[in-house]
């Protein structure tokens, strides 16, 4: 019997192998044949190297709205994403009365899976029996119910709004651990300096959470780049293209037109544009390790 001796500090690696080797076969292989597919190298009759689906993203008026979609979605959701989650926080940061109870409810649309929130505000921002119209009919705010899905212009805020809701307790949850993490003695300090509240929060608070609020924006607008589900299930994309993204103009191009050299294409650039995204916490990851 061959006996192999393992370092100590090698003996780790064992133990993360079968997680990492699980990860590559779900997550490498794909990645790895979404390049080759988009090259036009596999799965398909004749392969041949070929730069034709990134010739064809220039000259595509599809993809350059969608990718326009794409960059005002994420920018706008991950912006309120922010600026509400760290309200919230700050309010359940504060010692009030039953805060657990209100920690619960903030955190609820945060636990609607994406699919089912796309659908219950579908179903809400209805022309006819919508909840949305009837209260706006109600109050005498509008005279004739409006076609939020059905208006280009309205169907992509509304899916904004929708996200919105469904996602800012990410932030919350990360900016209020931050909160928490803030030693009170540095307000306590600033209090008996006669600094007010509102120094107070710009020269303690948003720099105690600088790192907090990297992480936050990086993984959010990772998760919100790829977001399909909401999407798919709340306006298709449509009017036409109008709330259309780079996740569901892959997904048509993969599972509908059949057309996976152009859909890898896609793919490739939405992966380079969250690499790009998160870039900054990757920097900042390591200058603190």
């Amino acid at each position: 019997m061959i006996k192999v001796r393992i370092k100590e500090n090698h003996k780790g690696y064992l133990f993360i192998l079968p997680a990492f080797i699980l990860l590559v076969g779900i997550l490498g292989f794909p990645a790895f044949a979404a390049i080759l597919q988009s090259f036009n190298l596999i799965w398909v009759k004749t392969p041949s190297f070929s730069l034709a689906s990134y010739q064809r993203l220039l000259s595509d008026v599809e993809f350059l709205a969608t990718f326009r979609n794409t960059v005002i979605f994420v920018g706008l959701v991950v912006g309120l994403h922010l600026m509400i989650g760290l309200c919230v926080a700050l309010l359940l940061n504060m010692e009030i009365r039953r805060k657990r109870f209100f920690r619960v409810i903030a955190i609820l649309p945060w636990t609607v899976p994406d699919v089912i929130g796309g659908l219950i505000w579908r179903f809400m921002f209805d022309t006819l029996p919508g909840m949305i119209n009837a209260m706006l009919l109600q109050f005498a705010i509008i005279t004739d119910p409006i076609d939020w899905l059905g208006n280009p212009k309205l169907a992509f805020g509304c899916l904004i709004f929708a996200e919105t809701w469904r996602g800012y307790p990410f932030a919350m949850l990360i900016l209020l651990a931050g909160l928490q993490a803030i030693p009170k003695e540095q307000y306590e300090a600033a209090e008996i300096d006669g600094a007010s509240k509102i120094k107070a929060f710009f020269h303690i608070t948003l720099p105690n959470l600088k790192y907090m609020i990297i992480i936050a924006t990086v993984l959010d607008t990772i998760w919100e780049s790829r977001l399909f589900g909401m999407i798919y299930s709340m306006t298709g994309g449509g009017p036409g293209y109008s709330s259309q993204v780079l996740s569901l103009l892959t997904y048509k191009h993969y599972f509908l037109f059949f057309n996976t050299s152009y859909a890898g294409a896609i793919a490739i650039v939405l992966a380079i544009f969250m690499f790009v995204i998160s870039l900054p916490y990757l920097i900042m990851t390591m200058k603190r390790e």
